[in-house]
């Protein structure tokens, strides 16, 4: 057994299937499924049994996949600490951000990564949080920013803060820059990501409540895209002013409260549970905390 062999099984078994597994680690599936064959020979036990969905762990299984994560945890260590020993936490890390963050938050904390982590290095992805917390899962983000992040028994959730969200309606739509009941919302056709986007799920959840359902004009999964249909007066969007301010001229909207509590992005740090957090992540995560603080608390409209 080596260690590759070892990463390769805690993958497929994580991911419960072949394909996605080869797919996340860059390898094809015959080399993949012949790896983790050679640890079942060496074992002389069945590791891994095949189902029409995938793959499921056998006991042996499990017991292999608990004490691999172990031990691929703590090789990770070891650089970390052969590298502070040089005097400098070493590693590679990768952060998560939704559309609207991106552009606030990417530039400061590569800046601030680098010049305190000097011999580490980041990446920074952007993505939706339905699609960051399958990366969450699957080892491609090690930290993401989640927002109305549901509890997942696969995912530590620490809560930052809380936006309010707005209807973005286009300038000169002759309506009243009035605060907007939520009972009000079918009234307007709106442009929304799909399913299961955080923000679309909460406008339904909230509406439904009230057994009403949202005027749905198009759906679109990209917040710039969103915004573009908008000020062209195809709809209205309900987003929050980070979102707006950060994306496009807020010249070009004019933004409504929405009365209530019920409508509120969570902003929420996430991090795959079933992975003990090492120096260098636990380094991004402090960073990237107060780098929400610093720069969302302030954020111009």
């Amino acid at each position: 057994m080596d260690l590759k062999q070892l990463e390769y099984f805690v993958r497929v078994a994580e991911l419960g299937s072949f394909t996605r597994a080869a797919s996340v680690l860059d390898i094809v599936q015959p080399a993949l499924s012949r790896q983790v064959r050679m640890l079942e020979l060496e074992f002389k036990q069945t590791l891994l049994v095949r189902n029409g969905r995938g793959v499921v762990t056998t006991d042996a299984g499990k017991l292999l996949l608990e004490y691999g994560r172990g031990i691929l945890y703590q090789v990770e260590r070891l650089r970390e600490e052969l590298g502070r020993a040089r005097g400098a936490l070493v590693g590679h890390v990768a952060l998560g951000l939704p559309p609207s963050l991106l552009k606030i938050l990417a530039v400061p904390i590569f800046r601030e990564f680098k010049e305190r982590f000097p011999a580490a290095t980041l990446a920074i992805r952007e993505g939706m949080s339905s699609g960051m917390h399958e990366s969450l899962l699957s080892g491609r983000l090690d930290v993401a920013l989640l927002y109305n992040a549901s509890p997942l028994p696969d995912v530590d959730l620490t809560p930052l803060l809380e936006e309010e969200l707005f209807l973005v309606a286009p300038q000169g739509d002759g309506v009243p820059a009035t605060p907007v009941a939520i009972g009000e919302l079918p009234d307007y056709p709106l442009i929304v990501p799909s399913r299961p986007n955080a923000i679309r799920m909460l406008i339904e959840g909230e509406l439904a409540n009230l057994g009403l359902r949202p005027t749905i004009a198009f759906e679109v999964d990209g917040v710039n895209a969103i915004l573009d249909l908008v000020a062209e007066g195809f709809g209205y969007a309900i987003l929050s002013q980070t979102a707006v301010a950060n994306l496009a001229s807020a010249r070009q909207y004019r933004l409504r409260s929405i009365l209530g509590d019920g409508l509120k992005a969570k902003l929420s740090l996430a991090v795959n549970s079933h992975r003990q957090v090492t120096a260098t992540q636990q380094g991004l995560i402090d960073l990237v905390r107060e780098m929400v603080a610093e720069h969302l608390d302030r954020a111009p409209l």
